[in-house]
């Protein structure tokens, strides 16, 4: 008994330092599991981040692409959605009844579907991109072991209509190329967002931050007036058997772009099938030839601005005139005695124009013609917008012969944008407004409205008014394929020669025509610019004037413009109603 109670004794004796140690070692437990539990940096994390790299992955996801729309809010493109279809095998629980519910809903043959629904591997590929609609029905069969990833794609409703003005996205990685798609891809891509998701099956978050979304854009296209002028341009190519051609809509009184259209044309949602890259190519911004007599306008209204010469200004058209070692030509060759600035437009005399340039001299011609825009990008906001190209004093090569030439419209180039941009400030009171293609831009935090701006005064209003009464004569009197009924129209044509290695080509399908057109003539609301490559008639008056006048016969009653008679009567009424007011 007694040693039983020794025994005891020791035991009792150790109890304490037992208890002690179990509740150690309980504390300890109790800490780390709470460490476990609530704090991130635990070994908690450390598991999760080992267990989500075996299922998960990390996606990096462009952002929903923002609209674009004309300026009555049609829209001119916005985003589908497309799935990539994948499989978990492994989770398959019927594999026969999978394959045949899923080649119900797929074009796929069902020893293939077999075959990767039975696959080794954990996630297997198995269609895409599929439709909406067939993602719906993969969907609906509610199988655990089916993944959907989506897919955005971009989709143009109007199809070819202002491809060239909106643009493509490349499907990879959704960047835009080409027009405003290319040249706001940063304002409509916003922002990308990271993802983790799950590899088995992977599949996308229904909701994505607001913020991330790109913002949407108006253009300032008038879809009825792109329409019109793209049927017109695509006529007029048949009808004179030309390569291409251009045509441009502007409001002179903002810079807004109405139409911009260009044929042969392509279709943005097959661009993929295109195989003549010079389809791509927009003609009317990123295509520079030289213009030819179309800018004798411009000429004589620097020479007027600069005091070079007067509205009363003559010269003797002896038909020849030598310009640094070259000789300069009148169409056919023919001389034309005592002449006036207004006579070298309407006859569209080549050494009448160079006789004002050399009376400007080499300062005072290049001055005005960088003052008109040409030699840069006019920033209408589209993609990869060309320059020209204006040599001048000083360049490579450069000799007394480009005065002459430049200022009939050779050995320069410039595009159908600088043109129309050009012309506009002579058709506004001499101001050149900013040419511009966006007038909203739209994002989360509200409207950016694109106002109006003004580059620069580039003559006189007086000066304006002179050059656009004798642009009015050369209609009547130079190229009556451009008069209208009931409107006044001013304008000029151009042909310039096609340039090749041997000199240069006469004949059928050997010249680049163009006209510009502004009316009404006394308050000029819309300018028209028609360009044709190679057309079966050498000449621009013989094909292009035509071609205007069936676009304004059009355009004034879509752009609502009264004619001569109707803004007449008005101003009567409306200075009648002052007087009396007074």
């Amino acid at each position: 008994m007694q040693g039983l109670t020794q025994q005891q004794s020791t035991i009792q004796a150790r109890l304490p330092f037992v208890a002690i140690f179990l509740i150690l070692m309980a504390a300890y437990l109790v800490i780390n599991l709470a460490n476990f539990q609530f704090f991130p940096r635990s070994v908690r994390q450390e598991l999760e981040k080992i267990g989500s790299s075996v299922t998960n992955t990390t996606l990096r996801v462009p952002a929903e692409r923002g609209l674009i729309f004309d300026r009555d809010g049609e829209p001119l493109a916005f985003n589908i959605v497309q799935y990539r279809l994948g499989v978990s095998p492994a989770l398959v629980a019927d594999d026969e009844r999978l394959m045949k519910d899923m080649a119900a809903v797929l074009d796929i043959d069902e020893f293939e579907l077999f075959r990767k629904i039975n696959s080794e591997n954990v996630w297997e590929f198995v269609a895409g991109p599929i439709s909406a609609e067939q993602g719906q029905a993969i969907a609906a069969l509610d199988e655990i072991s089916l993944g959907l990833e989506e897919i955005p794609k971009r989709f143009y409703p109007q199809g070819t209509l202002a491809a060239h003005v909106i643009g493509i996205v490349l499907d990879e990685g959704l960047v835009g190329t080409l027009g405003v798609e290319g040249a706001f891809n940063d304002t409509l891509s916003g922002r990308v967002l990271d993802l983790s998701i799950s590899n088995v099956p992977f599949g996308l978050p229904e909701e994505r931050p607001a913020e991330q979304r790109g913002k949407d854009i108006v253009l300032t296209l008038d879809r009825d007036v792109q329409f019109w002028v793209e049927s017109e341009l695509k006529a007029a190519v048949d009808e004179y058997q030309a390569y291409r051609g251009a045509v441009i809509v502007m409001d002179p009184r903002n810079g807004d772009v109405l139409a911009l259209a260009n044929y042969p044309t392509m279709d943005p949602n097959r661009f993929l099938e295109i195989e003549d890259p010079s389809l791509l190519v927009n003609s009317a911004v990123q295509d520079a030839y030289e213009p030819g007599s179309i800018m004798q306008a411009l000429t004589v209204a620097s020479a007027l601005e600069t005091g070079a010469i007067t509205p009363y200004w003559t010269y003797n058209d002896s038909g020849l005139l030598e310009v640094g070692g070259q000789e300069i030509y009148n169409r056919h060759f023919q001389s034309h005695g005592v002449s006036d600035a207004a006579t070298v437009l309407i006859r569209s005399l080549n050494v009448g124009a160079a006789t004002i340039g050399l009376e400007m001299g080499i300062e005072k011609f290049y001055s005005m013609m960088r003052a008109f825009g040409f030699g840069q990008p006019t920033g209408v906001g589209l993609f990869a917008e060309e320059p020209g190209e204006v040599r001048m004093l000083g360049d490579t090569n450069w000799n007394e012969s480009y005065l002459g030439y430049n200022s009939f419209g050779q050995d320069l180039k410039v595009t159908s944008m600088q043109l129309i941009t050009a012309f506009s400030a002579l058709a506004n009171d001499g101001i050149m407004r900013q040419a511009r293609i966006v007038r909203q831009v739209i994002g989360e935090d509200g409207v950016e409205e694109a106002r109006p701006t003004t580059v620069r005064r580039v003559v006189s209003s007086e000066t304006a008014a002179i050059v656009r009464d004798m642009m009015i004569r050369v209609v009547r009197e130079g190229a009556p394929g451009a008069f209208m009924r009931g409107y006044t129209v001013a304008g000029k044509p151009g042909t310039a020669w096609i340039s090749t290695a041997v000199g240069q080509e006469y004949g059928e399908h050997s010249s680049i025509v163009t006209f510009v057109g502004a009316l009404p003539a006394d308050d000029p609301q819309a300018v028209i610019l028609v360009k044709l490559d190679r057309p079966n008639a050498y000449y621009g008056y013989a094909v292009t004037p035509q071609v205007f006048k069936r676009i304004a016969d059009r355009l004034v009653i879509l752009l609502e413009i009264p004619d001569d008679e109707a803004r007449n009567r008005l101003a009567a009424d409306r200075t009648a109603l002052e007087a009396e007011e007074s």
